[in-house]
């Protein structure tokens, strides 16, 4: 439980951190500083950069957006959902997309349910796996 606390206070925080357009301030948003601890601040902002703002990164805007709203989605975090969706829909992401990116974020989630839930050997999974990719 406490672990989803910190993980839906983070995507909260990022999300309102990404409402943000870097051209407005050189320094972190307001929110940023009044929700991070001070000495947590410039690592906090600095993180969002390097990953969202980078022009060199190797995903571009639109997939980043369709992942945050898949992992939102997971989370779940409303006001994340509502944001990325949007974000992504600025980006070019189509519905089908969006709607693709859910389905994917879902099969993800139900069979971790199934293989945790079952206890699935760990060892024979990766074994498994690597049979089938052992091809490429």
């Amino acid at each position: 439980m406490k672990s989803a606390l910190i993980i839906t206070a983070s995507a909260l925080a990022f999300t309102f951190i990404a409402l943000i357009s870097p051209a407005q301030s050189d320094e972190p948003p307001a929110f940023v500083q009044n929700t991070f601890p001070e000495q947590g601040v410039e690592a906090a902002w600095e993180s969002y950069e390097s990953v969202f703002l980078d022009p060199d990164a190797a995903l571009d805007t639109r997939t980043k957006e369709l992942m945050a709203l898949a992992v939102a989605a997971q989370v779940p975090c409303d006001y994340c959902v509502y944001y990325h969706t949007r974000a992504a829909k600025a980006h070019g992401a189509t519905d089908a997309e969006i709607r693709e990116a859910l389905a994917v974020a879902s099969l993800i989630r139900k069979w971790s349910t199934m293989l945790n839930g079952s206890q699935y050997s760990e060892s024979q999974w990766e074994r498994e796996v690597d049979a089938i990719f052992s091809g490429q």
